[in-house]
């Protein structure tokens, strides 16, 4: 699993959001689009994508994309 490609999938739930905006160090929860609907849109993708079962608390927990990425590589 590689962060860039995550950052893809991660980018790819956003529809309005333009995907230069997405980097390791964004903290997602900041973005105007975030809401509880792309939380569950993230939370289906890493299920689909990297079979890994994250819980609502897992997201919020993570401030950047990176420490969501970790979060994931964890569960592994």
């Amino acid at each position: 699993m590689e962060i860039n490609e995550f950052i893809k999938h991660f980018a790819e739930q956003f529809d309005e959001t333009d995907a230069s905006v997405f980097t390791a160090e964004t903290e997602f929860h900041e973005l105007d689009e975030w809401s509880s609907l792309t939380a569950l849109s993230i939370i289906a993708m890493i299920d689909d994508e990297y079979e890994v079962t994250l819980k609502g608390d897992d997201i919020t927990k993570a401030k950047t994309i990176n420490d969501l990425f970790e979060t994931v590589k964890s569960k592994l």
